[in-house]
């Protein structure tokens, strides 16, 4: 079945820098266009940034635009999110998830075809 396994979160300071994967297993992942959404504590879900099946094309939200970089190593089948510059209100569970084919992405979960169990950033002084 499918599985979606997300990875290296924790606590980090503002400024500071983060690097969350997401291992896949059970698809076809390197057909697959991949995203990371997140969901801050008594908040809805938000969309963070969208990759297609190959990395050539990368969609990002304004909110994180120009601190994080997604990315994708398809022999892998590993999905990564490079957060630079992080400030508090970054701190969310994020997760990483499959949209639904013909979407990049939503701030509902009925946009995505599956998703990890989440990892916590945390990011405070």
């Amino acid at each position: 079945q499918v599985q979606l396994v997300e990875s290296g979160g924790g606590f980090m300071q503002p400024g500071g820098s983060l690097r969350l994967s997401c291992g896949a297993s059970g698809f076809a992942f390197s057909s697959a266009t991949m995203s990371w959404v997140r969901q801050a504590p008594g908040k809805g879900l938000e969309w963070v940034s969208t990759i297609n099946s190959g990395g050539s094309r990368t969609d990002y939200a304004d909110s994180v635009l120009g601190r994080f970089t997604i990315s994708r190593d398809n022999a892998k089948n590993t999905l990564y999110l490079q957060m630079n510059n992080l400030k508090p209100e970054d701190t969310a569970v994020y997760y990483c998830a499959q949209p639904r084919p013909g979407l990049l992405g939503g701030n509902s979960w009925g946009a995505f075809v599956s998703r990890g169990q989440g990892t916590q950033v945390t990011v405070s002084s």
